[in-house]
């Protein structure tokens, strides 16, 4: 039943993974792989989505509706025909033999974590995301703290759907390609408990300096950053010697927690005692440049990593990764932007456009 419609990050071949369900899930399985701490899980293929789409007729009216839409300067356009595309998707119930295949994987990775009702993020994964020519980084959307199955299956169903967001629409108009040349596979793995999360360049965002690197870091998982009500803390690490060179600590109002009875991350207020205090030490700062480093390496390219530490993790513990990316746009020279934490971090960080 299942066969070509979900697939084992730690039991496929990172490239079939890549194949079957997108390069975000193919480098999960890749760094897995290579020895890298990352979350268990499984990948709903795009198979699965083109069996989905292809039976309920959602392939053939997103082309109806989007025959009409050529211009991706007509904001107007481009987000009604969103709005009318997503609609549908969340009228269609997940077709069979793919919500059993979701609903039997879920449950055996429950077991794998002797959890029940599991908490996991799931994560869109379209073809051709985050490779070296293209960047659908911040488009797509993930839901974090997903538990029980039926949530899982509407889950999978949104990140499908979010193929659409009128973001995606633009995206592809502007380079000439079609939504049936993107399908969308989705990860679903279990949900680091983080004590913090963000996001690191293995080079400069801003000036494109290869011997710098900086790492964005906030309380928690980064939906309060995403959503626009925490600006992160800021590091700027020499990669040579690894000494911290800029170490800015932001107030932060907001903590992304997980809420157990609502089966999802939401915002609540940050204690006292965290607001202005630094997210990274010393030796968190080193282990979080390690990983990077190591992923530059494993590359052969410069890198941005989304990364998390576990509540439960010791001195000397390894950081999570949850995502690496290629970072496929490096400045040249001319006049540098000014620096924006909240915006990188909303583009490249905690899965991209964060679902609800």
């Amino acid at each position: 039943m299942r066969s070509g419609l979900v697939t084992w990050l730690d039991k496929a071949e990172p490239d079939a993974v890549t194949a079957a369900a997108g390069p975000k899930t193919g480098c999960l399985a890749e760094l897995g792989r290579a020895g890298f701490s990352v979350p268990r899980g499984f990948a709903v293929t795009t198979a699965a989505y083109a069996l989905h789409v292809g039976t309920s007729g959602l392939d053939a009216l997103a082309d109806r509706v989007l025959a009409d839409v050529r211009d991706p300067c007509r904001q107007e356009a481009l987000e009604a025909a969103s709005a009318r595309i997503r609609g549908a998707f969340e009228e269609v119930d997940v077709v069979e033999p793919v919500a059993s295949a979701v609903v039997e994987c879920y449950a055996e990775l429950c077991e794998r974590s002797s959890h029940p009702r599991l908490p996991v993020a799931v994560r869109s994964s379209a073809a051709g995301e985050d490779s070296g020519s293209t960047s659908f980084a911040g488009v797509f959307d993930t839901y974090l703290g997903v538990s029980g199955s039926g949530r899982v299956v509407e889950a999978v169903r949104s990140c499908w759907a979010s193929l659409f967001t009128g973001r995606a629409i633009r995206y592809r108009l502007e380079r000439g390609l079609s939504h049936r040349e993107t399908p969308m596979g989705v990860a679903v793995v279990e949900l680091v408990n983080a004590r913090s999360s963000g996001v690191a360049f293995s080079v400069h965002p801003v000036t494109g300096r290869r011997d710098r690197m900086v790492i964005e870091a906030n309380w928690g998982w980064g939906e309060a950053v995403v959503r626009g009500l925490v600006t992160p803390d800021c590091v700027e690490v020499d990669k040579d010697d690894r000494r911290v060179l800029r170490h800015e600590v932001a107030a932060k109002e907001f903590l992304s927690a997980y809420d157990g009875r609502a089966g999802r991350v939401v915002e609540v207020p940050m204690p006292e005692r965290l607001r202005d205090r630094a997210v990274l030490d010393g030796e968190e700062i080193g282990c979080v440049v390690d990983a990077v480093l190591q992923i530059e390496r494993h590359y052969g390219h410069p890198v941005d990593v989304e990364w998390v530490i576990d509540r439960d993790r010791g001195p000397g513990g390894r950081v999570t990764v949850v995502q690496a990316r290629p970072i496929t746009v490096q400045p040249r020279g001319g006049a540098v932007a000014a620096w924006d934490p909240v915006a990188y971090a909303a583009k490249y960080a905690f899965g991209g456009g964060a679902g609800r």
